[in-house]
């Protein structure tokens, strides 16, 4: 695909932004976000919760906003704040109409912000609230293959397949067992990138039934505007480079993205 900065393209199919962080995005107002993402065919996009710090502002942004949903949960870097406090309050929350996911929950041994056996438990407590209120999950996974496939091969009849491994950037083997376990994969601007050819692969082997799109924004923004703040309305760009990499017409894979969506998360 051409680095040449483009106009964003509109396809007929509506796309969902799986996962993205509103309320880091700082280039413009979220109404603003929002609504650039609307005119290129975003029709619905989940904010992601990552601290228990910003547990209120995701769930707030939804609340106000017609076609915004949320999810609940603390990410492996924040796994140190976990508390009784924290997880009452996730789990309080599972039946709000705008909650649709647990996460971002996971592990991540590159960074170590929180101290691994931590982060394992708080993964696990997670898992639990998500079994419990039979909501799907948000996985983060960062060099930590073996103990996150340890721990979804634990929770793998409570899970019953609802959830999805997003920014996947891991090797094949957790790619292997997440589909094996009724898993989503998550992609975004970084299968663009020139040195992600790891990433292209894991794509390749995912079957088209177990995809979802996402930007991750404001991280990650797809080729032609790599370097700017990510947005949901670059999602289209991810789309064309994943029916590129899968030998579909964009249309078609965005109709069977969109399906796959809407099963996760029960719009």
């Amino acid at each position: 695909m051409s680095k040449k900065r483009r106009e964003i393209p509109k396809y007929g199919t509506p796309i969902i932004e799986t996962h993205c962080h509103l309320d880091y995005l700082k280039q413009d107002p979220i109404d603003d976000i929002i609504e650039k993402s609307l005119a290129v065919g975003i029709e619905k996009i989940v904010t992601i919760a990552v601290e228990p710090e910003n547990l209120d502002t995701v769930l707030d942004i939804a609340r106000s906003r017609d076609n915004i949903f949320c999810s609940q949960g603390v990410h492996p870097h924040e796994a140190k704040l976990f508390n009784d406090e924290v997880l009452d309050k996730i789990k309080s929350r599972a039946s709000e109409e705008k909650v649709v996911a647990i996460g971002e929950i996971g592990l991540d041994y590159h960074y170590d912000h929180s101290p691994r056996e931590k982060q394992r438990e708080v993964f696990e407590q997670q898992l639990e609230i998500a079994s419990q209120t039979d909501l799907p999950v948000i996985i983060h996974s960062r060099e930590a293959e073996e103990d996150t496939i340890s721990i979804l091969k634990n929770h793998s009849k409570k899970l019953k397949g609802k959830g999805v491994i997003h920014s996947f950037t891991s090797k094949i083997e957790l790619a292997e067992t997440a589909v094996d376990l009724g898993l989503y994969l998550g992609f975004n601007g970084i299968i663009t990138f020139k040195n992600a050819e790891n990433v292209r692969e894991a794509l390749k082997f995912c079957p088209t039934e177990k995809l979802l799109l996402e930007t991750d924004a404001p991280f990650l923004a797809p080729i032609p505007y790599r370097g700017r703040e990510n947005a949901p309305f670059y999602l289209p760009f991810v789309a064309e480079h994943m029916a590129e990499l899968k030998n579909l017409p964009v249309e078609d894979l965005l109709s069977i993205v969109y399906k796959n969506s809407t099963k996760l998360f029960s719009f």
